[in-house]
């Protein structure tokens, strides 16, 4: 009898890069890409919580961590070619670090609003760039982004983090077209509510704000979802993985909501 033959993993030896990559969302992220085969690199601002989440991932592949702020150019720079002398050129980009601030439209004041462009369009764009050329060189690459239902429909009180996740969409579809016939796929993905921190400050904001307690204002963040309930990181991951794999060729310019069916194209 013939032996059993191993499948190689689909992203075998890929070097994949994920930024906000120490928790949450692109923790999981690369943990599904690590078990995919790929070589990845952590990128973030906490050492030590890139460290930690480095050391927790290890068993699982090849790893490594590179700390930096996507909101700085420069810090991007650095932080890539480090991830370069380390796993050689970047194959797969996703694009998860952000933050959101909530706030009345009519109180925002400047300082949050740039802010909010300066980490989750302005850092997207960063890193686009950075990694783009390796891509165009080999002519295959991934560029997956996190961006959020927020970038496809309007919410309240979060005014400048829908318009810099909208730009997120944008420049998705902008440059999923320049490099359609260069090996490249550009998409995101789009949560709702998902369970990580930053639904954990929204629930303290909501609490702080109204008086609800901790449960209620979850179950009211829960609402929105069909499904009523908050979504996974590993959910997110996978619809993020998917886009990365090989087969997923055809997909491109594409933003995926992962909601439970809150957000429907129609």
């Amino acid at each position: 009898m013939m032996p059993a033959q191993t499948q190689t993993p689909s992203l075998d030896k890929r070097h994949a890069l994920v930024t906000g990559a120490s928790r949450g969302i692109g923790y999981a992220v690369a943990q599904q890409l690590l078990a995919q085969g790929a070589r990845v690199t952590l990128m973030g601002r906490g050492e030590a919580a890139l460290e930690h989440a480095r050391a927790s991932l290890a068993a699982l592949g090849e790893v490594a961590v590179v700390s930096g702020d996507v909101a700085q150019q420069h810090d991007v720079q650095r932080a890539f070619a480090a991830a370069r002398a380390r796993f050689g050129p970047i194959d797969i980009l996703v694009n998860n670090a952000g933050q959101a601030v909530s706030q009345r439209f009519d109180r925002l004041d400047e300082a949050a609003w740039q802010q909010m462009l300066a980490v989750n369009l302005t850092g997207t764009f960063h890193c686009m760039q950075a990694a783009l050329p390796d891509m165009l060189g080999q002519r295959w690459g991934r560029i997956v982004n996190v961006a959020s239902t927020a970038g496809l429909i309007g919410y309240a009180y979060v005014s400048a983090y829908c318009a810099a996740k909208h730009g997120v969409v944008g420049l998705t579809r902008a440059l999923a077209l320049e490099v359609a016939q260069k090996g490249v796929t550009v998409n995101a993905v789009c949560p709702g509510y998902t369970e990580t921190d930053l639904v954990h400050e929204a629930v303290a904001n909501i609490v702080r704000k109204t008086g609800m307690t901790p449960d209620q204002a979850r179950d009211h963040l829960a609402q929105r979802n069909p499904q009523g309930r908050l979504v996974q990181p590993a959910e997110v991951a996978g619809a993020v993985v998917w886009l990365c794999q090989p087969g997923a060729g055809a997909i491109n310019g594409q933003s995926i909501p992962v909601d439970g069916g809150e957000v429907m194209a129609g």
